[in-house]
């Protein structure tokens, strides 16, 4: 039998891979160089898990929660508590004391990532019985209300031999490399990705198309509903962890309100229902909120100051952008769509003829 050849998509593929690969040696060869891109890079890849996950149950299941901010404090404590140097623990609980409980209690950092996800998926379990009978904003508004709880629970002074209260956590360790840092995060990402594209993807899209049809057709609504909440929980959990290891300290102040926003509005911006468009979404707002921080320092020409370049000012440029990213593409970057290299080619060869389409139309209204 003749061996097929390698379509043009699989080598596009796999050169885009070794390029990426090739740019992380390059960074963990000049960590010192570059450890504020590294920084960028790091955070953009964790809010990208917590993103799909996100888009996995408001774009995939069409339930819309918003206690993302929640599961990852559970996420980021578990992981803080079980991977925190047993020897370092006096000088982080200085001020309430260990409690024995957890005083010897240690575990790798990849194990701690795992109980991390089932801690969250537990208590996504048990509030998901009552909340997911709820739709659409009241669902939002219960599970943000659970977040809140979470982040109060965290704080409490009755848990600081725990929790450590109000100070937070330190000490945590981080990423071993870069690569462990992507590593994981590629593979929770690629994780959803095939249960998205499994029997369970397709019912979830179902429940999202319409619950009457799928409910006639003999599913449990709940059942799925419930386990699309589960497995969602699940990885935003994971990629609290992975936020507490990139850290290396946290309190609960961390985990606020904001934070939840900002993944929702990566999955927005990128297009609800596409995990290419979370993706890009997460690097595109991470890196852009960076790069445009020099409009926070004061700028001088001739002498003279001007006077809107001052600490705030980058966020009012960046919501100008948002604002007119979204007006020309109101269902995201990416809509529902994933990446392709046909697409990207066809967008490609389409620039030509759309410069030529705008040249003869300012031609025909000179005339």
């Amino acid at each position: 039998m003749k061996k097929q050849p390698i379509s043009k998509n699989k080598l596009y593929t796999l050169a885009a891979l070794l390029v990426v690969i090739a740019l992380l040696a390059f960074l963990q060869a000049n960590g010192s160089s570059y450890s504020y891109q590294i920084s960028i890079l790091e955070r953009s890849a964790i809010y990208a898990v917590v993103a799909v996950s996100m888009n996995l149950l408001t774009g995939f299941t069409g339930l819309f929660s918003l206690g993302q901010a929640g599961f990852m404090a559970i996420g980021a404590y578990t992981v803080a508590i079980l991977t925190i140097p047993v020897e370092s623990r006096a000088s982080v609980y200085y001020v309430s004391g260990i409690s024995p409980a957890i005083a010897n209690l240690h575990c790798p950092f990849w194990l701690a990532l795992i109980i991390a996800g089932l801690i969250s998926a537990a208590a996504a379990a048990l509030i998901g019985i009552p909340v997911l009978r709820l739709k659409s904003d009241y669902l939002a508004i219960a599970t943000l209300g659970f977040s809140e709880i979470i982040r109060a629970v965290i704080a409490a002074p009755q848990l600081d031999q725990i929790t450590n209260g109000s100070y937070g956590l330190k000490s945590i360790p981080g990423f071993p490399n870069l690569f462990m840092a992507f590593g994981l995060c590629a593979l929770c990402i690629l994780l959803m990705v095939l249960l998205i594209n499994s029997s369970y993807g397709r019912v979830f899209k179902a429940l999202r198309e319409d619950e009457i049809a799928a409910q006639a057709m003999g599913l449990n609504l709940f059942r799925y509903k419930e386990l699309a909440f589960v497995i969602s929980s699940f990885f935003t959990g994971v990629g609290g962890g992975l936020l507490a290891m990139f850290m290396r300290s946290i309190d609960s102040k961390t985990f606020s309100i904001s934070l939840t926003y900002d993944i929702l509005l990566i999955v927005v911006l990128g297009g609800i229902g596409s995990v290419t468009g979370s993706v890009l979404g997460s690097f595109l707002v991470t890196a852009g909120r960076e790069w445009l921080r020099f409009f926070d320092n004061p700028l001088t020409i001739a002498g003279i100051q001007i006077p809107l370049f001052r600490t705030g000012f980058r966020m009012v440029i960046f919501s100008i952008l948002l604002m007119v990213v979204v007006l020309f593409y109101s269902r995201g970057l990416m809509g529902s769509n994933e990446f392709s290299w046909d697409g990207l080619g066809r967008l490609l060869k389409g620039i030509p003829s759309r410069l030529k389409g705008s040249k003869k139309s300012k031609k025909g209204a000179k005339a």
